[in-house]
């Protein structure tokens, strides 16, 4: 039997990845990564490594959870050291526990290495903090794929700072429920696409404009965008 690690690739730059984790990646026999991870990840891996893509994209062909398990399993079963490379960190919207459980009931030895998320690298590319003194001091991290699970369940989240994953196609929606909740729409919000790689870029706008759809033409769907909402991310006092 081998062993696996689950590592955190981070928001995708390569060097945002932690010192273990890239260790860890150059000593592997096995690679499976997320469709998040950015190819010049990979090249920490060996060149010898078996690099296997089982990621998951909206509305894309993916892996199913079931299948990755299943792979990971006969992975650690023919080589050493195994890694599942995940973005951001690995026991944030990443289904680790899936895979833990698959690897304790085949009795594999595994590891969590974990990584930066991208509520983490979004808040320093933008100069803003989560918290901030006298004005955000609790923070929530969400994802709602879809409006109707925000409306059954994110208005009760009531933390200052509010960052939601995977928002982006219902991201008025949300603004909508969230001022019809209390919310003001003068809120700020900010929006950060493919944050740390090349590709990285910004909105800021309020909450009544996000729920008015201004956003929608600017938003790529081809890129991984976080939502931002709550005071912290106004203007630097």
């Amino acid at each position: 039997m081998g062993k696996v690690y689950l590592i955190g690739a981070g928001p995708g730059a390569p060097d945002l990845i932690t010192v273990r984790g890239a260790r860890l990646l150059a000593m592997a026999d096995v690679v499976l990564h997320d469709a998040l991870v950015e190819p010049d990840m990979l090249h920490l891996a060996p060149a010898h490594a078996k690099r296997i893509a089982v990621g998951k994209r909206c509305g894309q062909l993916s892996t199913t959870q079931a299948c990755i398990d299943a792979q990971l399993v006969a992975a650690a079963r023919e080589h050493d050291v195994v890694v599942r490379l995940k973005g951001g960190d690995p026991m944030l919207f990443g289904r680790a526990d899936e895979e833990m459980r698959a690897l304790e009931t085949a009795g594999i030895e595994y590891e969590v290495v974990p990584g930066i998320t991208a509520a983490l690298a979004s808040a320093a590319t933008l100069h803003r903090p989560l918290t901030l003194r006298g004005v955000a001091r609790s923070v929530a991290l969400a994802t709602f794929s879809h409006a109707t699970e925000f409306a059954q369940a994110g208005y009760h989240v009531k933390a200052d700072s509010l960052v939601l994953y995977m928002g982006r196609d219902s991201a008025h929606e949300i603004a909508h429920r969230l001022i019809e909740t209390g919310r003001d729409g003068a809120t700020p919000v900010a929006i950060v696409e493919a944050c740390s790689t090349p590709r990285e870029r910004s909105l800021t706008l309020t909450l009544a404009e996000l729920a008015a759809g201004d956003a929608r033409k600017w938003l790529d769907p081809a890129q991984p965008c976080v939502l931002m909402i709550g005071e912290a991310f106004g203007l630097r006092r």
